[in-house]
């Protein structure tokens, strides 16, 4: 199959999957998104989503966020892991939304990344997922399953992000990269990968990773 050819397959199998994809994150509205996203790294979202609620609680928005210290936020949000710098950049972005953007979340790409604590990925996920801008956040699922089926090297997710957004389509990529990672989650978790779970994989997969699920 070519990678046209393959990419076809991957969204075909996938609506059939996953015709709705809600987001995993619980929020509601931008800045609810960006700090549960912020809270995710290294964390999974089961987890976020279960200490959002007593953070959101009592700051829910930029302004009342500041009105908390840092030690309060670090408390709150010590499960989801590396707590000490998350809650240092949680307030600070706060902070500079209101200084910057009267409390409000830029809708681009460069500003978003320019916050504390926000990368690449972080970004990407707030412009898809909050403002509708195309963007194809790669995770640790994503950047797996295409290496395996064979749409990218996978030396990295740069390489990896830019390889998906050459084969599938622009309008696809807010929906696609949430199907990608439930499918991921469901059918070829990290940890104890079964080939006869993983049939895309096993339909279009590469050779070393059929070898990987056998």
């Amino acid at each position: 199959m070519t990678k046209k050819e393959k990419a076809q397959y991957i969204i075909t199998e996938l609506e059939k999957l996953y015709p709705e994809t809600p987001v995993p994150l619980d929020h509601s509205d931008a800045y609810t998104l960006l700090i549960a996203v912020l809270l995710s790294a290294q964390c999974t979202d089961v987890r976020v989503n279960l200490v959002t609620p007593s953070l959101f609680r009592l700051a829910n928005n930029p302004f009342d966020m500041v009105k908390l210290r840092v030690e309060e936020i670090k408390e709150i949000i010590r499960p989801c892991g590396l707590s000490p710098r998350k809650s240092q950049a949680i307030f600070e972005l706060s902070q500079i939304l209101i200084d910057k953007y009267q409390g409000e979340v830029p809708n681009e790409m460069h500003l978003l990344e320019e916050l504390p604590g926000v990368g690449h990925k972080t970004a990407s996920v707030v412009m898809s997922q909050a403002f509708g801008v195309p963007a194809f956040p790669v995770d640790t699922h994503i950047h797996r399953l295409l290496t395996r089926w064979g749409i990218t090297s996978g030396k990295n997710v740069v390489v990896t992000e830019a390889d998906a957004k050459k084969v599938f389509p622009r309008e696809l990529w807010n929906k696609l990269h949430l199907q990608i990672i439930f499918y991921g989650r469901e059918y070829s978790p990290a940890r104890s990968p079964k080939l006869e779970m993983d049939y895309i994989t096993r339909t279009i997969g590469t050779k070393a990773a059929l070898l990987e699920l056998k």
